[in-house]
């Protein structure tokens, strides 16, 4: 979910760089911080263990999605895809949760991992050959939460700055993920799914398409019954945050209905992702 980026992702938005945010040390990818704050990639198993409470917290209690027998046994949303996937994640060193201090997370798969696994995790649910023949590093957005009590403050905008710096980094081109929209029945959806076919459907080159299996058509209305500004602003903030970022969607929904979610596939060129981020970490060099 991108993201995004895959199972249900939270509604948070791709707000503004922040300032005065320290930048990477030498030996960490990312590591960005805002007072208490930290935003970095998971090191150890205990980073991933908390990771996968934390998905389990909010998707499972909070969203109302349906956990296996063994993720309901460990109170852990996990997969076979977490041990190869890099993992971003928020973490908040003044809050007194000293076993848990994890607040927010990404999983973030580049190319090379999913050669490993055999694939990326949105081909369970779309053609994304167009996607995977793209020239350049791409990257799959997944697993996006956050604790509800900071969507509201700098930790979504860290993540996005550790996105940003993982984009540079890696020099990847173009991610995508899946994301979601709440409930499972695409008539109760017809106004944003018809928006998004219609307004922000990928160039042919680029466009993931359903599985025939899973396919539903986004098409619920006709464009003339839709008012496009209405339609933008009740999309899942996270969706619009992509959108913001010149970001299209692939042509067809999926139902998940271990999830309760109907998932639309998310592309987002990287261009403007980079552009700002290397502004910004270009003004805290002049800086310091």
């Amino acid at each position: 979910m991108i993201t995004g980026v895959e199972q249900p992702v939270l509604p948070i938005e791709a707000p503004p760089l922040i300032e005065g945010v320290a930048a990477h040390t030498r030996d960490r990818i990312v590591d960005i911080r805002s007072g208490p704050l930290q935003v970095r990639l998971a090191e150890t198993a205990a980073d991933i263990d908390a990771v996968q409470a934390l998905r389990y917290r909010i998707f499972y209690e909070s969203l109302g999605a349906r956990p296996l027998p063994e993720m309901l046994r460990r109170r852990r949303d996990f997969d076979r895809f977490d041990n190869d996937c890099d993992h971003l994640l928020v973490l908040d060193r003044g809050n007194g949760r000293n076993n848990n201090p994890v607040v927010g997370t990404y999983r973030l798969l580049r190319r090379d991992a999913a050669r490993r696994l055999g694939g990326f995790y949105s081909a369970d649910e779309y053609d994304i050959a167009p996607l995977v023949a793209h020239k350049g590093e791409i990257l799959e957005l997944g697993r996006s939460c956050v604790d509800a009590a900071y969507r509201q403050r700098p930790a979504v905008q860290l993540l996005w700055n550790g996105i940003a710096a993982y984009v540079l980094h890696h020099d990847i081109t173009l991610m995508f993920g899946c994301a979601s929209l709440p409930g499972t029945d695409p008539d109760a959806l017809a106004t944003p799914l018809s928006y998004l076919h219609y307004y922000h459907l990928a160039p042919s080159a680029l466009r993931p398409r359903a599985l025939n299996e899973r396919y539903v058509d986004m098409r619920r209305l006709s464009i003339g019954a839709i008012d496009p500004g209405r339609a933008l602003a009740g999309l899942p903030p996270l969706i619009k945050g992509y959108l913001r970022l010149g970001g299209f969607v692939g042509e067809g929904a999926v139902i998940d209905e271990q999830f309760n979610t109907t998932d639309v596939c998310v592309l987002v060129k990287t261009d403007l992702v980079t552009a700002k981020y290397s502004r910004h970490y270009e003004r805290r060099c002049k800086n310091t």
